[in-house]
């Protein structure tokens, strides 16, 4: 049934429509009717961030780790612009965000006036769609078809730009039943003949693996689940990327751990020597091919993704399966078990596999006088394991030491910036997962100088009594600019040391958070369990080796089976900058 009300009620009403329960925003001119409705309810609650860009990613984190769209609202002009940068991020990670911008009165679009821009040109290249409202009987349908879209296919972030005098205006409110979204409904369902094919495939690979990404976990909990139950029968080892970290348990029998630029040995050599890849859900991105003409040369590969765009966009398969991973996962199982759950022998497979595991590629050279940021990370796993635990990143070596010495046992545990390499993404992101899951862990692996580029947002931890944990390994350098400019670039190190860094402890005492700070290996158990005890924000400053570097790693311009390796490794020949290259 229609009503009538104002553009800026009909905001809020379609909001609650959708089960929306939090918005993250900041206030301004363009958006103050909608900022007034919201005052006058109590169903959905508003977080005040410091920044919009922080808006954005906190509704990422908050959608990660929910698997709801998450939603963000901000002003006109600066405030628009601003939320660029999360709006890219979610469209590369497949983050599926509604936004809803300000904009100046629809008689003044064109004029230059005061904090107008062209928000609909500039977020177009960054959205999977977006739309400029200039009717305000338009409104509620608008607003319902960006959810749909958001949250359908793959996912991602939509915005709608709201003019200020179309907020004001009354208009008839479309309920979501009535929405018009028969004209975007993608394919999730394969062909039985398509499926028939993969399975004959599955029974015939002597050399299989399964190449796992974010897609499977945008799917949702049941595709996992129907990813664990594939690969336990069928014994195929399995790898995964960034994105798709926790959809197969770490502990799992089969897992190779993750691959790419900074993955596994074993796994990047399963990818470059398997005769079957079974891409679910992943995109071949330049930081898992390496050099694309020498990427896994005699496999046949599969290539499952709901969209279409991604197929043969990179890497040619020779057979693609347009859907959702869901489904199509659970139609492989049917027909598979229905033809007798037949696999070829894979035991010399697994022997190579097992043979390439006792390089050891995460050996490092431990300290007892500094603590080495891999020591970190393995202590605060140990500490944590088995906790309620979310974690999220900043971006940099940090990020990669964390994808591989965290362990992830479920889905949607794990935030951070794949696509884009966001640094400010994770301190926001951990606020947005915090207010999701108000009783779990909540941590944030960081960087210091990928930290300080939101650090603002202490204010809204503090504000919102938000417990976030800010585990900062601090080099006090740009540490993955550093390790490249060491490795490719002669050593000679542009811009890359961070100089007048603030004292953490006393920042996070300004902010009226605690502060811990700590520098020894013997002292570093306890301060992680001061971190994690502690009911309230905290800043850790964990002083760590300067000048580590994070192996494995694929060289920029080579094929993905020519690995550096640190050299405490087992296998390769030692080079001069350290590392070992396979």
């Amino acid at each position: 049934m229609t009503r009538q009300m104002t553009g800026a009620k009909m905001v809020v009403q379609a909001l609650k429509d959708q089960g929306v329960d939090t918005v993250f925003g900041y206030p301004g001119g363009a958006v103050l009717p909608i900022y007034d409705e919201i005052f006058q309810q109590n169903d959905i609650r508003h977080i005040l961030v410091r920044h919009e860009q922080a808006a954005l990613h906190a509704a990422e984190g908050y959608a990660r780790s929910t698997g709801k769209p998450g939603v963000a609202l901000v002003t006109s002009g600066p405030g628009a612009t601003n939320a660029v940068t999360g709006l890219t991020d979610a469209l590369l990670d497949s983050i599926p965000l509604v936004v809803f911008s300000g904009q100046v009165p629809t008689f003044m679009i064109g004029t230059d006036g005061f904090q107008e821009a062209d928000t609909v040109g500039i977020t177009r290249p960054c959205t999977k769609h977006n739309w400029l409202v200039k009717d305000t009987d338009q409104l509620a349908d608008t607003i319902h078809q960006a959810f749909h879209v958001a949250t359908s296919g793959r996912p991602g972030p939509v915005l709608i730009d709201l003019p200020k005098d179309v907020q004001f205006a009354d208009g008839e409110y479309t309920p979501p039943a009535k929405a018009k979204i028969s004209h975007y409904q993608p394919k999730v369902k394969a062909s039985i003949e398509e499926i028939t094919d993969i399975v004959a495939l599955i029974e015939k690979a002597e050399r299989p693996v399964f190449y796992t990404g974010g897609g499977v976990i945008n799917s949702g909990p049941g595709a996992a689940m129907l990813l664990r139950e594939l690969v336990d029968a069928t014994g195929f080892p399995i790898t995964s990327t960034l994105m798709g970290l926790g959809a197969y348990p770490a502990s799992g029998k089969q897992w190779l751990g993750m691959l790419g630029m900074h993955g596994l040995y074993e796994a990047n050599m399963a990818m470059h020597g398997c005769d079957l890849m079974i891409n679910i859900g992943a995109r071949f991105d330049d930081r898992i091919t390496g050099r694309i003409q020498d990427f896994s040369p005699n496999s046949k590969k599969i290539h499952i993704d709901i969209d279409p765009s991604s197929i043969n966009k990179i890497i040619r398969v020779d057979l693609p399966v347009i859907g959702d991973v869901g489904h199509v996962l659970e139609d492989i199982l049917k027909v598979w078990k229905s033809r007798g759950r037949k696999t070829a022998d894979v035991s010399a497979w697994q022997k190579q596999i097992d043979e390439w595991r006792a390089v050891r590629c995460l050996t490092y050279k431990n300290s007892g006088s500094v603590i080495k940021p891999q020591y970190a990370l393995q202590r605060f796993e140990e500490l944590t394991k088995g906790m309620d635990r979310y974690i999220t990143t900043e971006v940099g070596q940090h990020q990669m030491w964390a994808a591989q010495f965290l362990g992830f046992e479920d889905p949607n545990r794990w935030m951070t910036s794949g696509g884009l390499g966001t640094m400010g993404y994770g301190f926001p992101a951990s606020i947005g997962v915090q207010l999701a899951h108000p009783e779990s862990l909540v941590v944030n692996i960081a960087g210091e100088a990928s930290w300080l580029m939101n650090m603002q947002e202490m204010g809204t931890a503090i504000q919102y009594r938000l417990p976030v944990k800010q585990f900062i390994l601090n080099n006090e350098r740009l540490g993955m600019v550093r390790q490249w400019q060491q490795l490719l670039h002669g050593e000679r190190y542009s811009s890359s040391w961070s100089e007048a860094l603030p004292d953490f402890v006393k920042l996070a005492e300004a902010f009226g958070a605690k502060g811990i700070q700590c520098s020894d290996p013997k002292d570093l158990d306890d301060a992680i369990m001061e971190m994690i005890n502690y009911d309230g924000p905290v800043i850790f400053d964990c002083l760590v080796e300067k000048h580590e570097n994070c192996f494995p790693m694929i060289p920029s311009g080579k094929p993905h089976n020519e690995m550096l390796l640190g050299d405490a490794s087992t296998d390769g020949a030692i080079k001069s900058d350290g590392a070992v290259l396979v």
